[in-house]
């Protein structure tokens, strides 16, 4: 029988409880109410998924992602592993509406092929490296949690501060972003609206942080996701360059921010269209002259490091957004990405993404 066939596929609850609510311009989460997946494949070999639904961001739930895996469970039998694209294709047809749910599946069967040829991930994905340097997330919140979140980033030696803006108006942001620049005065800042704000409101806190002397580098989603040409006439009139993510969560997606020149930048997050249209994507930008951002949901240690592997073994990333395993305050793995300061780095020899249940 062919060893990388598809014998099995688990899927369970996984609850991660965060250190402090992760709070964006459309909602909070207080807990991580992410799905585990286990791929078993006809040798024994076992790859691990993880789906973290974000329901402000998605419209998914943790719900709804076990009742997607479930309707896909028996058309994965029988697949072999080795045929990773066309099953990625597959899983693009029958999970559109549940992007977290392909990812954690197109995870799960990438980390079991890898396992089983004794490779690491992002020898798979390209082999460009194994380290990146990552920023960390000041959530929504007032001018004396912000102050204190970076107070605290500082101290474990990360000076790139991604700052959620767009719960409140363009002037209260700003003065955050003050308070920030303030106790932070040599950290590279950004500012992630989640479609938080209209066109006038992200020019309106731009001219803010312009008056009050406070540099950003990056300003992320500062308009709905559906509203590309707000993208575009933001981007136009910026001094600062802007990414899409919310906008980004196809390859169609980015074709018409280039075509539009709604954006300088992209983030890809495996989980708004999983681990393959991720590599397509990355193609796309790449040959449009686009600035790379990597990403992802409110995530364990075992989603962030299959999205580390990608974009350290792709290479080409000018950020590297991936600390939400900073929030989680227990979760059961071990293995997989490791933290240093602002380094990010994993085991260049460990097989698949290197996550394993502890």
């Amino acid at each position: 029988m062919t060893p990388t066939l598809i014998a099995a596929v688990a899927f369970e609850p996984l609850h991660l409880p965060l250190t402090e609510p992760f709070a964006i311009a459309t909602g909070a989460q207080h807990v991580a109410e992410n799905v585990l997946v286990r791929v078993t494949l006809t040798d024994g070999t076992v790859g691990l998924g993880e789906a973290a639904p974000f329901t402000a961001v998605s419209g998914e739930t943790q719900g709804s992602t076990l009742a997607a895996l479930e309707s896909v469970r028996a058309g994965l039998l029988g697949k072999d592993a080795r045929a990773w694209r066309p099953v990625s294709e597959w899983l693009g047809d029958a999970l559109a509406l549940a992007p977290s749910a392909r990812c954690a599946v197109e995870t799960a069967l990438l980390d079991a092929l890898a396992r089983h040829h004794r490779v690491p991930l992002y020898v798979l994905l390209g082999g460009a490296g194994t380290e990146l340097e990552i920023d960390m997330t000041v959530t929504a919140g007032d001018v004396p949690h912000a102050r204190e979140s970076a107070k605290a980033i500082l101290a474990r030696g990360i000076s790139t501060l991604k700052v959620k803006v767009g719960a409140l108006s363009p002037g209260e942001d700003a003065a955050r972003m003050l308070a920030i620049h303030e106790v932070a005065p040599r950290a590279r800042l950004f500012a992630d609206a989640n479609g938080g704000y209209d066109v006038a409101e992200s020019l309106a806190f731009l001219k803010e942080l312009e008056r009050a002397g406070v540099p950003l580098a990056l300003l992320e989603q500062p308009v709905p996701a559906a509203d590309v040409a707000g993208m575009a006439e933001v981007a136009r009139r910026s001094k600062v360059p802007v990414c899409a993510d919310e906008s980004a969560r196809s390859a169609k997606d980015v074709l018409r921010l280039i075509r539009e020149g709604a954006a300088h930048a992209i983030n890809i997050k495996t989980m708004k269209c999983g681990v393959v249209e991720a590599l397509t994507m990355w193609s796309l930008a790449r040959a449009a002259g686009m600035e790379l951002m990597v990403g992802g949901m409110v995530e364990s240690v075992l989603a962030m490091s299959a999205s580390a592997h990608l974009a350290a073994g792709l290479g080409g990333f000018t950020y590297a957004d991936l600390d939400t395993p900073l929030f989680i305050a227990k979760h059961p793995f071990r293995g997989g990405i490791r933290y240093d300061g602002a380094r990010l780095d994993f085991d260049p020899d460990a097989p698949g993404h290197g996550v394993t249940l502890g």
